[in-house]
């Protein structure tokens, strides 16, 4: 299963730039044309996850459809598969989305800090 590979590397990616703050949720672009199985890819999020800042976050996967065009008759089309094809029967085309696996978003929180022109008490 390389969505264990895979979703490692974006755990990683997370803690490293969340910088010792608790993450709370992770907002990944998944192409269609990546063979990445997103219920797996759930599921692998909690284990890799486990004992680090992101430990109990959610993921939340955002879809992309696969697209291309035709070089031979300048169609785009949508792509369901891996067949990379045209209507027109050519295998001339360019695939245009389908294929990326990006971090969007990441919400972090740290320990609250008291404001640098607060005014502290004296201990009594």
């Amino acid at each position: 299963m390389h969505e264990m590979a895979i979703t490692q590397s974006v755990v990683d990616a997370v803690c490293e730039h969340a910088a010792g703050r608790t993450v709370h949720q992770v907002t990944v672009a998944v192409g269609a044309l990546c063979a990445v199985v997103p219920e797996a890819m759930q599921f692998c999020f909690e284990l890799a996850t486990e004992e680090t800042v992101a430990e109990g976050a959610r993921l939340d996967i955002e879809l992309v459809p696969g697209t291309a065009e035709c070089k031979a008759c300048g169609s785009a089309f949508t792509l369901d598969s891996l067949i990379l094809l045209c209507d027109c029967g050519s295998a001339d085309v360019e695939v245009t989305s389908g294929r990326e696996l990006r971090i969007r978003s990441m919400e972090v929180s740290g320990p609250c800090a008291q404001p640098a022109d607060a005014v502290t008490m004296p201990a009594r």
